[in-house]
C-alpha cells in the first residue's frame, strides 16, 4: 500500500487529527508508567474519540477514526525506522 492510497482514504479534516495522536503517542512514550504495548490502542482511541467529537457518531466517522491513529502510528513508524536505517550507514 502506498502513501497516496491512504491519503485517499483519509478525510483531509482529520489531518489534525493525526498530528494531535502522534504528539499524544509521543507524550506517551516519554511516560516512563506507559507500556510500550498499549500506546498503539489508545492513540487509536483517541482517534476515534476526536473524530467522533469533531463528525459525530457514524459507522464512516468510526472507521476514519481508526484510520487516522493507524496512520499516527504508521507515519511514526516509517520516520523511526527510516532514521534507524540512516544510523547504521
Amino acid at each position: 500500500m502506498d502513501w497516496d492510497m491512504i491519503w485517499q482514504l483519509i478525510d483531509p479534516k482529520l489531518l489534525i487529527v493525526v498530528a494531535v495522536c502522534w504528539v499524544l503517542g509521543y507524550v506517551m512514550k516519554q511516560t516512563p508508567s506507559v507500556p510500550d504495548w498499549s500506546i498503539v490502542y489508545m492513540v487509536v482511541i483517541a482517534a476515534v474519540l476526536l473524530t467522533v467529537w469533531m463528525h459525530g457518531w457514524n459507522a464512516e466517522t468510526f472507521i476514519q477514526g481508526i484510520l487516522a491513529g493507524a496512520f499516527a502510528v504508521f507515519g511514526h513508524q516509517v520516520v523511526k525506522q527510516t532514521k534507524k536505517v540512516g544510523d547504521s550507514d
